[in-house]
C-alpha cells in the first residue's frame, strides 16, 4: 500500500450510527490503522452490516468484539489505549466514564493519545445530557427554518448534514491535535458536536443575524441575496443559473436577446433585481422556457455564466466529469464481490486515498489483535467461551 499520511497511526473507533463514523472513515483511507470495536453481539445504533450505507462507512478497518462492562474487557480495551494515537467515541456524555473513556482517564493512561469526542449538543451545559439526532440539529441549529420554499414551512435537507459535518470537523480538530503532539508530546481532547456543526455550516446566513440583524426566511430555489440565480424551467427540464456581478448580468441579457433589460430602471443594480425578483423570474421563465436545457446551458458556458443541470443521483454517476473524478473508488467484498463506495473527495498531489478492505464482520480480526496484544491462543479460546470477545 501507498505510503500514506496517517501510515503508522493506530485509531480506535467506538463510535456509532454516522458523525463518528465519518470522522474515522477520513483517518482510514489515509493510512492508518482503524480498529472498529463494537460489542459481541451487535445491539441497535451498529448498524446493518448488509446495508449499503454501512458498507461504505465502516471499510478499511480491522473488527474487534469487546465487552467493555467486563474486567477482561476493560483489560484489553486499555492495552489498546496504550499503543493508540487516537480514539473516537460518540456515546452521549457522561456513558465515557462509565466504560472508561472519560478523557481524565485516558490521558491519566496514555498522556499522548488524542481523544476525539462527538456529542449531539456539547460535553457541558444545559444541554449535555440530550440525545442527539441530525434532524433535531438541523431543526435547533437553524437550517430547516430557511429550507424550502417561502411560506412551505420546515423542510430538512435531504442528507444528515450535522452530522457529516460534526465527524469532518472533529477529524480536523484531530488532525490539528496530532500536529500538535509533535510539538508538545501531549495529547489534547477534541470536542465536536451536532449542534455546533450545524451552526457552524449556516456561515452567511448567520452573519446575516449576527451582524445585520436580519433573521433570514425561506428563499427556496432562489439565492438569499443575489437575482437571477436559482432554477430556472426549460422546454425539457430545469436547470441552475447563477448570474453574479455587472458583466454576468449584461452578457445574460444578451444571450437570452433581450439587451433592453440591461440599463432597465427596475433591473440595473443588484438591489434593483433583489427588490423586483418576482416580477424579473417571472419575466425570464418565460423566456428560459423556449430553450432547451442543453441550448442554453451552452450559450451561458460560452460567456462564463455558471449553470448546470439538475440531476437525479443516478445522472449524477453518468455525468462525464463525475467519471472523470476520483468520486468513486471500488473494493472487492468476500460476499457481496466488486463493490462501487464513494471515494476522498479532496486530492492531494502524489498520493492517493486507499480503500483497501471492505467493511469487515463483527469480530473478524478479533483474534489477530489479541495476538498483537500478546495473548496466546489459549487465552483467546478462553475471552471468547467468556464471551467476552
Amino acid at each position: 500500500m501507498m505510503n500514506l499520511p496517517f501510515n503508522g497511526y493506530t485509531v480506535l473507533d467506538l463510535t456509532r450510527i454516522r458523525s463518528g463514523p465519518t470522522c474515522v472513515k477520513q483517518f482510514a483511507d489515509w493510512g492508518a490503522d482503524v480498529i472498529k470495536i463494537e460489542p459481541p453481539e451487535d445491539t441497535a445504533g451498529y448498524g446493518n452490516r448488509d446495508s449499503s450505507d454501512f458498507q461504505n462507512l465502516h471499510r478499511n478497518k480491522r473488527s474487534l468484539t469487546l465487552d467493555l462492562k467486563t474486567p477482561e474487557g476493560q483489560e484489553i480495551l486499555g492495552k489498546l489505549v496504550d499503543r493508540a494515537d487516537v480514539l473516537v467515541e460518540n456515546f452521549r456524555p457522561g456513558v465515557q466514564r462509565r466504560i472508561g473513556v472519560d478523557w481524565e482517564s485516558l490521558h491519566a493512561r496514555n498522556p499522548r493519545l488524542v481523544l476525539g469526542s462527538i456529542s449531539g449538543f456539547g460535553q457541558t451545559g444545559p444541554y449535555a445530557e440530550r440525545p442527539g439526532f441530525d434532524q433535531v440539529a438541523q431543526g435547533m441549529g437553524g437550517l430547516m427554518s430557511i429550507t424550502g420554499l417561502p411560506g412551505q414551512g420546515p423542510v430538512r435537507v435531504g442528507v444528515p448534514i450535522a452530522d457529516l459535518t460534526a465527524g469532518l470537523f472533529c477529524a480536523m480538530g484531530i488532525t490539528m491535535a496530532l500536529l500538535d503532539r509533535e510539538r508538545t508530546g501531549q495529547g489534547q481532547w477534541v470536542q465536536s458536536s451536532l449542534l455546533q456543526a450545524q451552526i457552524a455550516m449556516l456561515d452567511f446566513q448567520a452573519t446575516r443575524w449576527l451582524i445585520d440583524g436580519h433573521v433570514p426566511e425561506q428563499a427556496g430555489n432562489d439565492h438569499p441575496t443575489a437575482v437571477p440565480m436559482g432554477v430556472y424551467p426549460t422546454s425539457d427540464g430545469s436547470m441552475n443559473i447563477a448570474v453574479n456581478g455587472a458583466r454576468m448580468w449584461v452578457d445574460f441579457c444578451q444571450v437570452i436577446g433581450r439587451p433592453d433589460l440591461i440599463d432597465d430602471p427596475d433591473y440595473c443594480g443588484p438591489r434593483e433585481r433583489l427588490a423586483n425578483r418576482d416580477k424579473l423570474n417571472a419575466l425570464l421563465y418565460a423566456i428560459t422556457r423556449t430553450w432547451t436545457a442543453h441550448d442554453l446551458t451552452e450559450a451561458l458556458l460560452a460567456t462564463g455564466i455558471p449553470c448546470g443541470p439538475i440531476n437525479t443521483i443516478d445522472k449524477v454517476f453518468e455525468d462525464p466529469q463525475v467519471q472523470h473524478l476520483p468520486v468513486v473508488m471500488t473494493v472487492d467484498h468476500p460476499k457481496r464481490g466488486r463493490q462501487h463506495l464513494l471515494g476522498q473527495p479532496f486530492q492531494v498531489e502524489g498520493m492517493e486515498p486507499a480503500i483497501h478492505s471492505a467493511s469487515p464482520d463483527a469480530g473478524q480480526h478479533s483474534d489477530e489483535i489479541l495476538a498483537e496484544l500478546g495473548y496466546a491462543a489459549g487465552e483467546i479460546a478462553t475471552l471468547r467461551e467468556k464471551k467476552v470477545t
